[in-house]
């Protein structure tokens, strides 16, 4: 019988795992301003934003069309808009997308309270939702550059009939990915809100927006798309108080599992233009691009070995044919 080596002479054997961490920094509204536009392109050129989704009903789509094309970098998107905007289908072709009864009957709803209500109830043509998101992919398609994701304005199609119309318009202008408009849980402990109570109400609306999560992942698994593990920043972003979005933003990326994220983000410029609109991110704009373009981040994510990545490179790395 072999002697029994003692314990304390036992070679030891060490386990090293390694966190397999990649995130897609994807700016919305790309198009709004030209503030907006600039700040996009400097956060992606000088920064950590890999991708962006163009509003096609922008008022400023040409201007960032312009830069979209001089930054081939930089993955481009379609931030479909089906909520506080204009159609891009002539307006009569989509009425029941419009506020008919509103001061601007042109108008897509402006409260997202009302086009929640109108979207759970059904009172959405079907036919007509995917008509003006594939207008909405197209015209940015016919600018010349490819569309290589989709996310709604507002989150809208964390509703099932939304998503729908966004999946059947996807594979009709061969669309590989969406966003997943769902934050994952390990993101949501309340105690990374407590004494912040101007952010309890996006962070509720969040907590019941994960009854949606099943099926959205089931209807997007099954009609062919690619989707991250979820998203980041939803809750964060507009942070009132200075640094807000910054502390908030470390705490979540140092909790987040394994997998690929999204992190939403609005850098801009709070100029003139910006004003001018109704939108309650203007100030939240100008930290987020100082943030998104500061060295302390860019360092803090390569310490936590977090990869960036485009939504290009993401659709790429699946293997998949388009649908």
């Amino acid at each position: 019988m072999a002697e029994e080596i003692p314990s304390t002479q036992r070679p030891h054997f060490h386990c090293y795992t390694f966190r397999v961490r990649k995130l897609i920094v994807n700016a919305d509204d790309f198009g709004l301003t030209e503030g907006i536009n600039r700040a996009i392109i400097e956060t992606h050129t000088a920064g950590v934003v890999s991708s962006t989704t163009l509003m096609a009903n922008g008022p400023r789509f040409d201007n960032a069309v312009t830069l979209a094309r001089s930054t081939p970098s930089l993955s481009v998107g379609c931030h479909v808009v089906l909520v506080d905007g204009t159609p891009v289908s002539p307006t009569h072709t989509v009425d029941t997308l419009r506020a008919i009864r509103s001061a601007e009957p042109q108008q897509f709803y402006s409260s997202l309270s009302a086009f929640a209500a109108r979207a759970t109830l059904g009172g959405f043509d079907r036919d007509q939702l995917v008509a003006e998101v594939v207008a909405q992919i197209r015209k940015i398609q016919s600018a010349g550059l490819q569309v290589t994701h989709l996310d709604t304005h507002k989150h809208a199609h964390i509703f099932p009939e939304i998503l729908a119309a966004l999946l059947r318009a996807a594979r009709i202008c061969g669309v590989r990915a969406i966003r997943n408009p769902v934050v994952p849980v390990k993101a949501l402990p309340a105690r990374l809100f407590k004494g912040k109570p101007h952010l309890w109400k996006r962070y509720s609306q969040v907590r019941v927006l994960h009854t949606f999560a099943r099926h959205f992942l089931k209807q997007t698994k099954r009609a062919g798309l690619l989707t991250p593990d979820g998203v980041l920043g939803v809750i964060e972003t507009g942070t009132a108080e200075s640094g807000g979005f910054s502390s908030l933003l470390r705490q979540t990326l140092a909790s987040l599992p394994d997998g690929t994220w999204e992190l939403v983000c609005h850098p801009g410029y709070n100029d003139a233009e910006l004003r001018a609109l109704n939108t309650r991110l203007r100030d939240s704009r100008d930290e987020e691009r100082r943030l998104l373009t500061s060295a302390e981040l860019r360092k803090f994510l390569n310490e936590e070995n977090v990869e960036i990545i485009g939504y290009r490179e993401f659709a790429q790395s699946s293997g998949e044919s388009p649908p």
